[in-house]
């Protein structure tokens, strides 16, 4: 949006009409009013817009050289949760040269090669593989698969490793099946806007795919530079644009995975409605992989809006937040499309440890990303100044910037996305993805801080408000069972008290598997467990994720 003069200053009257005295800046759009203050970050194409400071365009995953904990420092999974290893065959040379015959050069034996894939972003989980193994085709999937089942070795399927709850490792010396090499774009319908493709795309680049065709990804993470849409698919992730696009139950339209014992089970349809029979893609969305690997999937593009606005906020309390979340939802709803926020220990955390600024010009104990997309910029653009005509006048914001520049809009969105990067700074992470009620999601960040006291550096809160999906961060100097012992299974307990779910879009992996119970009936991990016996019969599959130990 390219304000005129003229327009600015009007603007400035109309959105600060409450105020007795308005302080006019000659060059550009920036208001400030008594103790309040709003900014307008207006596009690059004028030199009338305020040009936010540059900060470093950096995501989460981007390498997993971000603490001060070397590589060999990370304690085996076994070790540091005392896991015993499932009846499982060892590896022989015989296996290894079996596939080294049928994949040559795309098997890896070498212990600094397998380093990374044998360990999780945080830290926190590292197994043992011996082998990585990296097909290109769901035909290789189907023979490694079939001879692993055959000879009871255990595997893990693993995308860009980029998940939080250890489901992309292995715990002991499962082989590693990567799905680096399974990247080829197979189709993009430009009238339905349906892509089909390999499990191992990474999704940005898929996003850029379909950019250039006049789509977008519905799915958006701070991970996508590194994480594939297999791994997307089989953790159901859920992204900063769930409360527009909804979730890939909703958008994957079909996949084709391999069972434990070869067989492929192709429902790889690009079709929107399909009523016969049961809807068997939805049973390897979010399973993790224990019940088949994914190895393709046809996903459903929206079109890539033509107006995107995008305002960071400054709130002084929770209910401030959520006063501008209920303004949103009743001002902005169908032009919303994110609705993110985070405490000022994020804040601060961003500012120190990554170097980060603050685009706004003090620091408030709460910050709100809100983003607009539509195909009407002035429709947009009226609807947004309405809806922060609204909020200035109840107090509720009480400072922020718009973004509409490309540039500028990345600039601000790379602050919400790096923060679990600033957070491995500060030490040992214990991370907890979770769905509340939204009145109720800060409270449980209080009550953390108030439980653990002393005995971790900083309890710090953020996520999708709009999904009610918070994510719960403690940092301790290193990593101590004592401590973990005091958060789980409280933090568990609590959120199950208050009617959420342990997981809201991670997964249950191999950290949360044995807590399933507080989001699950008895029934329901019953029926689980039933289908993984069904479609598993020897538990190869990811063994030690998703389902609790004690009913395995």
């Amino acid at each position: 949006m390219i304000f005129s003069r003229t327009r600015q200053v009007t603007d400035c009257f109309r959105l600060c009409h409450k105020f007795t005295q308005v302080r006019k800046l000659s060059t550009t759009t920036k208001l400030r009013q008594g103790r309040y203050g709003w900014h307008r970050a207006l596009a690059s194409h004028s030199n009338t817009g305020l040009a936010l400071p540059t900060l470093p365009n950096v995501l989460p995953h981007r390498s997993l050289q971000t603490s001060n904990q070397s590589l060999s420092d990370v304690e085996l999974t076994a070790v540091r949760y005392g896991v015993e290893r499932g009846n499982y065959s060892e590896l022989t040379d015989a296996d290894v040269k079996f596939f080294q015959d049928m994949m040559p050069s795309r098997v890896i034996t070498d212990e600094d090669d397998l380093a990374g894939n044998n360990r999780d972003w945080l830290r926190m989980c590292r197994g043992s593989s011996k082998l990585l193994l990296k097909p290109k085709t769901t035909e290789e999937v189907s023979k490694i698969l079939s001879y692993c089942n055959d000879r009871n070795l255990a595997v893990v399927p693993q995308g860009g490793n980029t998940g939080l709850v250890g489901g992309s490792v292995p715990v002991f010396d499962e082989i590693i099946i990567s799905t680096a090499l399974m990247n080829n774009i197979i189709s993009l319908d430009e009238l339905s806007g349906v892509l089909t493709c390999q499990a191992g795309c990474v999704l940005e680049n898929l996003d850029q795919y379909a950019e250039d065709r006049g789509f977008m990804m519905p799915l958006d993470l701070g991970a996508k530079g590194s994480c594939h849409i297999g791994g997307n698919v089989s953790t159901n992730a859920g992204g900063i644009r769930l409360v527009r696009y909804g979730s890939l139950h909703g958008s994957v339209l079909g996949l084709e995975a391999v069972l434990a014992d070869g067989t492929v089970v192709d429902c790889l349809s690009p079709i929107r409605k399909d009523n016969t029979g049961y809807d068997l893609k939805q049973l390897f969305i979010g399973a993790e992989g224990t019940l088949g690997m994914v190895t393709a999937v046809s996903i459903l593009c929206p079109r890539r809006p033509k107006s995107v606005n995008v305002a960071f906020l400054g709130c002084n309390s929770f209910d401030d937040v959520l006063a501008t979340f209920r303004n949103a939802k009743e001002m902005l709803e169908e032009v919303l499309s994110a609705f993110e926020f985070l405490d000022n220990t994020c804040m601060m955390m961003l500012k120190n440890y990554l170097k980060m600024t603050n685009p706004l010009s003090a620091d408030y104990p709460f910050y709100v990303l809100v983003e607009t997309s539509g195909s009407n910029a002035t429709h947009d653009e009226e609807k947004l100044n309405a809806f922060l005509e609204t909020t200035m006048a109840t107090e509720s914001v009480v400072d922020g910037t718009v973004a509409t520049d490309i540039t500028k809009i990345k600039t601000i969105w790379s602050l919400r996305e790096s923060i679990a990067e600033a957070l491995m700074h500060d030490g040992t992470v214990y991370k907890y993805d979770v769905s509340l009620p939204t009145d109720k999601i800060y409270s449980l960040v209080e009550a953390m801080q108030t439980h653990l006291g002393d005995d971790v550096k900083n309890v710090v809160g953020y996520g999708h408000l709009a999904d009610g999906n918070l994510h719960l961060n403690m940092t301790s100097p290193s990593h101590s069972s004592e401590l973990l012992a005091k958060i789980e299974p409280y933090v568990y307990e609590w959120v199950s008290k208050h009617h959420g779910s342990i997981s809201a879009e991670h997964g249950l992996g191999f950290k949360k598997r044995n807590y399933i119970h507080y989001s699950k009936s008895d029934a329901a991990v019953k029926l689980m467990l039933q289908m993984k016996k069904m479609m598993d019969p020897k538990g190869i599959l990811n063994p030690y994720k998703t389902l609790p130990d004690s009913d395995m």
